[in-house]
Formats: structure tokens, sequence, C-alpha cells
């Protein structure tokens, strides 16, 4: 008698994308993509964790952002970076990520900026990203509603396009895209394995959000502007 066969489970990115009734659609098979130049002697913020000093790439092994963890046409984790041209648009996309959009000041524990750093790279050689601006996506074939301005559910989903970008493209070295949580400024994540070696270069000591007082005067002025209290459980009572 033969063995009934188990049924496959549906793909997770099928199920969220029902779920939140936005579905990011799935990569064709041509990307025709734009290719966008940071140029050399840009300077890039990079808001990271002390594990890693400020030119240390991610090894992309865990977590879940809009672009990684990825892995190449080989099954092989790609390690990554990701940094943003001001300050305010790397502490929009790091710290202040989750910050919901509700009227009033909303509380921030002072408690998490523990650990956190702010570096700044210098571009020494030119890389070539692939531009995910408005209007090159259109000739990419997906909106920014269904790729850059998604909620997390669809992040599995996302993370395809990375991958098929890196998949289809050797030449491109990463993404650039106008900052979802701060549209004055430009965010690039890059292709750590497409990287030269001394490519960037870290312009000074990395500074601790909480303790080197400019850096923190800097994040409070940020955090007044977009409705935030900074403070630690104490603080607030």
């Amino acid at each position: 008698m033969a063995r009934p066969r188990k049924a496959s489970p549906a793909p997770e990115i099928r199920v969220s994308a029902r779920a939140a009734g936005r579905p990011t659609p799935l990569p064709p098979a041509t990307l025709h993509i734009t290719p966008w130049t940071l140029h050399s002697k840009q300077v890039l913020h990079r808001v990271h964790p002390q594990r890693y000093t400020g030119e240390q790439l991610n090894p992309g092994l865990k977590g879940n952002a809009r672009f990684s963890p990825i892995r190449n046409a080989e099954g092989a984790a790609i390690p990554t970076l990701y940094a943003a041209v001001t300050f305010e648009a790397a502490a929009m996309e790091t710290v202040f990520h989750d910050v919901s959009h509700a009227p009033g000041f909303k509380h921030y524990d002072k408690r998490k900026l523990e650990g956190q750093l702010h570096s700044e790279l210098k571009v020494k050689r030119g890389l070539t990203l692939a531009d995910l601006g408005s209007v090159a996506l259109r000739t990419l074939g997906v909106p920014r509603k269904l790729l850059i301005d998604t909620e997390k559910d669809q992040y599995p989903a996302t993370r395809l396009w990375a991958e098929a970008v890196h998949a289809q493209h050797p030449q491109i070295q990463g993404l650039s895209w106008i900052s979802r949580q701060d549209d004055s400024a430009r965010a690039v994540m890059l292709f750590g394995d497409r990287v030269p070696k001394g490519a960037l270069q870290q312009v000074g000591d990395s500074r601790s959000l909480l303790h080197d007082e400019p850096c923190y005067l800097a994040l409070l002025e940020l955090a007044e502007r977009i409705g935030v209290d900074i403070a630690s459980a104490k603080e607030k009572k």
C-alpha cells in the first residue's frame, strides 16, 4: 500500500503576504537594474553594536532586516554593512526604526542605547550599487511601497530581491535607496563579498551613542524633532 504523500508547507512569503494584504512580489527571472555610484570621498554614517568595529561587516548569519541576512547562489551567507549618508538617517534606520507615528511624545528606553556606537566611514574607492530609488524601481518592476515601505512581515520577500540582485548582477556591490525613515537622505547596504579590502576607511574613533556627550546630544536633538522622549524607567518616574 502506497504511503500518503506528505503535503508541502506553504511558503512563508505567501502566508505573510496574505496576512498583510499587500504582498511583495517575487523578483522576476531577469532584473533590469539601474547602477548608482557611491563615489569616493563620500562619508557614510553607521550605527552598530559595539561587538563590531566601524568597518567590520555583519557576517549575515542571523537577523531580520529588509535586505539581510541573505545568501548567495551557492547558499553561503553574504556579509553585509548598512549605512547612510547622514547621522540622522543612520539613527532613524536603527535607533528609531520602530518608533510609532502616534501623535505626541513617545517614550524610548535609554538603556537600549547601551553598547550602540556611531562610526564614520570614508569611501576610498567608488562602489557600484543597484539604485532602488522611486524612478529606478519602475525599471526594476516593483513599486516603492512593496519593497522599501513594507512592514516586517514582508522582509522574507524583500530579502529575495536583494539575493536576486546579487545573483544576477555580479558587478553590483550593494543596494542604495531613499531611506524610509528619513526621506531626505540615502541609505546603503553593501555586499561584503564584493567590497574590496580598503574601500572603506574609518574616520576617527567610534562614539558611544549613550556615553559620548556630543553624540548623545545629537541623538537627543533628533529625538525631539520626531517626538521621542529618551529616558530610563527611573528618569521617567
